[in-house]
């Protein structure tokens, strides 16, 4: 127990030491409150001799002029961004314009094309029409000749085979060079 007396004669001197200071007026200067508020009040000249408040009100103003600077980028950004949008609709709608006009022009060009090739089919089977047509023309002709010289022939044999028996001699070749003659004049 006599190592804990040295720490309690220390509180007491520390205690009649505080008893020694003398009351002013309404402060008491044995009171920690009191000197609480004379560094608290100490603290806040050193603050304001070294010009704090200034200097975190111009932090402060120049973190809102950039976060104001930003809100602007940020809202010319945002404008330019609705411009391109609207520029890349127009384009869009543009673009299927004219996606649906091409395709327009190809159903009618497609149309006329294939009006174009049924026109010259038409026209060819006309002509191959006309062709086949000018061929029997001509086939005709040609037997309706054919059975003429074949005819012409064979009424020139039967004649000349009757005149050869009715006539006999002299008057009968006469008369058949005469006969062959005429054939001959009508078949040329």
């Amino acid at each position: 127990m006599q190592e804990h007396a040295p720490v309690a004669d220390h509180a007491a001197d520390a205690a009649h030491t505080a008893a020694k200071l003398p009351v002013l007026g309404p402060f008491d200067l044995n009171d920690p409150t009191f000197w609480a508020f004379v560094g608290l009040v100490i603290f806040l000249g050193i603050v304001l001799y070294l010009k704090v408040p200034k200097t975190i009100t111009k932090s402060l103003d120049d973190r809102a002029a950039k976060i104001s600077s930003e809100l602007t980028a940020a809202e010319a950004l945002r404008k330019e961004a609705e411009a391109k949008l609207a520029e890349v609709q127009k384009r869009a709608a543009e673009a299927e314009g004219e996606a649906k006009g091409i395709v327009e022009a190809a159903r009618r060009e497609a149309a006329q094309l294939a009006a174009a090739a049924e026109a010259a089919l038409v026209a060819r089977i006309a002509s191959r029409e006309k062709m086949a047509e000018e061929r029997i023309t001509r086939a005709e002709a040609d037997a309706i000749r054919d059975v003429k010289i074949a005819a012409v022939e064979a009424a020139s044999r039967a004649a000349a085979a009757i005149l050869t028996e009715q006539l006999a001699g002299k008057a009968g070749e006469d008369e058949f060079a005469k006969g062959l003659a005429s054939v001959t004049k009508a078949l040329s």
